[in-house]
């Protein structure tokens, strides 16, 4: 089912589309691929909205910085000095998150309008990123597919072909809240990492893996999370052909319990300290499923590289329960 949400500044009409499936239902915009809402029962049957979101267009166009929801290309998180090498070329970006490039640069993927095409229990969005947009080489071909299982579960899967050699790391940025209001630092976390990449200044990897044991980054048993967080955290299982569970998110006052499966080899975990207004720090937690910030530039690092005759594939699942 689709409505009308708003209309842009150059007249472009944007539609919202709601799935509702096994007691979950998800609004999702073509402004951006943006899921607006997620709303799931509590341990007491009480449904609540557990995303942090705008009620209108007009939030999601004058705020964009949190990337509230959105589909993030091409490239999800940081590439250092918004430049990188690929095949003897050093290819400059425009900075947005000085000295960086942050998540696609000033006008990815999150900012643009997605043809979207109902599906059974989904959607599919697709759009053609064409060559040299926001300084990435290669006329780029992207399918997003969400559908809800059996089960309620939220399905994102991507596909991606192009041209000529280029970059390609996808994500979804949405920020939860089981608790469908007020902050998150009380949620309890659960990670399947063994490593993390230390950053520098500008929240930039400095290459090192290093070890989460007897640190504050040890989330290998469950335990509150609290503000200070916007790291990568290194997967214990690597790359995957098919999504394998990550993660486990539980807000003890409702109940909710979100559990994450995905493809990628990483996971960005930012606990929304500067999250501004109309919303407040720690109002919601973003598990970014990735490959690592600034691969490009870290040849030790899963390849975020995508050749023609190639097909980017990547999957996240974000499964809700109660307990």
């Amino acid at each position: 089912m689709s409505e009308h949400f708003g209309t842009l500044s150059d007249g472009t009409a944007v539609h919202r589309w709601t799935l509702e499936r096994a007691g979950t239902r998800v609004r999702v915009l073509s402004y951006g691929g943006i899921v607006q809402s997620v709303e799931v029962p509590d341990r007491d049957g009480r449904t609540a909205d557990v995303v942090v979101g705008f009620a209108d267009l007009d939030g999601y166009v004058t705020h964009p910085e949190p990337f509230l929801g959105a589909l993030i290309g091409r490239y999800a998180n940081r590439i250092a000095h918004a430049r990188f090498p690929l095949d003897g070329v050093t290819y400059a970006l425009e900075p947005n998150n000085a000295p960086n490039s942050l998540h696609g640069g000033p006008r990815g993927f999150d900012k643009r309008v997605w043809e979207v095409t109902p599906l059974e229990h989904g959607l599919r969005l697709s759009r053609v990123s064409p060559h040299g947009e926001e300084g990435f080489p290669g006329r780029l071909e992207v399918t997003a597919t969400y559908t809800l299982d059996a089960s309620g579960a939220l399905r994102l899967a991507y596909e991606a072909v192009t041209d000529e050699p280029t970059l390609v790391n996808l994500t979804n940025h949405s920020y939860f809240n089981l608790a469908g209001a007020g902050n998150a630092w009380g949620h309890e976390l659960r990670l399947a990492a063994a490593r993390y990449t230390p950053v520098d200044a500008d929240l930039v990897p400095t290459g090192e893996l290093a070890e989460v044991a007897d640190t504050r980054f040890d989330f290998r048993t469950a335990r509150k999370l609290g503000p200070g967080y916007d790291h990568n955290f290194v997967l214990d299982k690597g790359v995957t052909a098919a999504p394998v569970e990550v993660a486990e998110l539980y807000d003890p006052g409702s109940g909710r319990v979100l559990t994450v499966a995905t493809t990628e080899p990483g996971i960005q975990v930012y606990s929304a300290d500067h999250l501004g207004e109309p919303f407040l720090p720690g109002e919601g937690i973003a598990l970014e499923t990735q490959h690592f910030p600034d691969s490009p530039n870290r040849p030790e690092f899963p390849s975020t590289e995508l050749r023609p005759g190639e097909v980017y594939r990547s999957e996240t699942v974000y499964g809700f329960g109660v307990r």
